[in-house]
């Protein structure tokens, strides 16, 4: 018990379920140095792990407290209920912010001072798009920043920590991951689309409209398999990545809930922001098992 609190309450305040969004990333990067022949730093892998599921808690956090303070979560929206509910305190809230910020800066330095300065601009542009998050969010610039937070700088950053270089072909992989963890995001504002003009707050599927963001959540969703499908059959990346289409079927029974919208309504795509984090966990993780074979054989 902290304070009023659990560790449990405390602890699901972060929106954990959201956290292979950004876990998943250093992992696949992880496995990817390791069948591509490169001595891999485990020790700092591992730490780069727990630091940007730190910085992920936090940006959560802080992302809720300025929707609450700005209307955008209310009593009557999906999702996020711990400060509508009064589960906490706004002032509760900030102080889990700026507690986790800070625990993970305090690692970012000490991960610095292990393997170099390099590390210290990913941090850097981490962190501040972390804090920014909110009002890019709230002008259509959540999805860019969401596929830079949690796809592009972690597995750059994640290739340097483990090895000592910054190593570009690993974004290859990157698409496809930050497809899916754009997705999330675009699952959640697609729903909100009424609440959040309501908040007078802009976001990329306000901007095109529902018919549009459908059919963006459906090629964010279907681009992974397609896209590793093509630089496989290029010689890019392993032909042992296509396990990832093991995981096809929760894709388009996701891509099946967005669509049921236009008969169900809301209802059906109030957890798909959810789900999506699921499929993310899925593709990611069978991504992995592929490049673990590619390193094995």
């Amino acid at each position: 018990m902290i304070g009023q609190h659990t560790l449990k309450e405390w602890f699901l305040a972060t929106r954990p379920w959201s956290f292979p969004a950004s876990s998943m990333p250093v992992f696949v990067t992880m496995m990817f140095l390791w069948s591509q022949g490169y001595e891999v730093a485990w020790w700092l892998g591992l730490m780069a792990l727990v630091n940007i599921i730190l910085v992920h808690a936090a940006g959560n956090v802080w992302s809720d407290y300025h929707d609450y303070k700005r209307g955008v979560d209310a009593a009557d929206t999906y999702g996020v209920r711990i400060l509508t509910d009064k589960q906490f305190t706004p002032k509760e809230m900030l102080s889990l912010s700026v507690a986790l910020q800070v625990a993970a800066v305090l690692m970012g330095l000490l991960m610095v001072y292990l393997t170099g300065i390099t590390l210290l601009w990913f941090g850097l542009a981490g962190i501040a798009l972390s804090l920014l998050y909110p009002p890019l969010k709230y002008v259509a610039l959540g999805d860019l920043v969401i596929m830079a937070c949690y796809a592009l700088l972690p597995m750059l950053g994640t290739t340097f920590i483990c090895t000592g270089y910054v190593v570009p072909d690993v974004l290859w992989l990157a698409v496809p991951v930050g497809s899916i963890t754009v997705a999330i995001l675009h699952a959640n504002n697609t729903r909100d689309i009424e609440t959040d003009g309501r908040a007078k707050i802009h976001t990329f599927a306000m901007l095109t409209g529902r018919k549009a963001a459908i059919r963006t959540y459906l090629f964010e969703l279907i681009l992974p398999y397609c896209w590793l499908l093509v630089v496989s059959l290029q010689g890019i990346v392993s032909p042992w990545t296509l396990i990832t289409f093991i995981t096809l079927p929760i894709a388009l029974g996701n891509c099946k809930k967005m669509l049921s919208y236009k008969t169900e309504g809301l209802q059906a795509i109030a957890a798909l922001d959810e789900a999506t984090a699921k499929l993310q966990l899925a593709f990611s993780l069978t991504l992995a098992i592929g490049l673990i074979v590619k390193a094995l054989t």
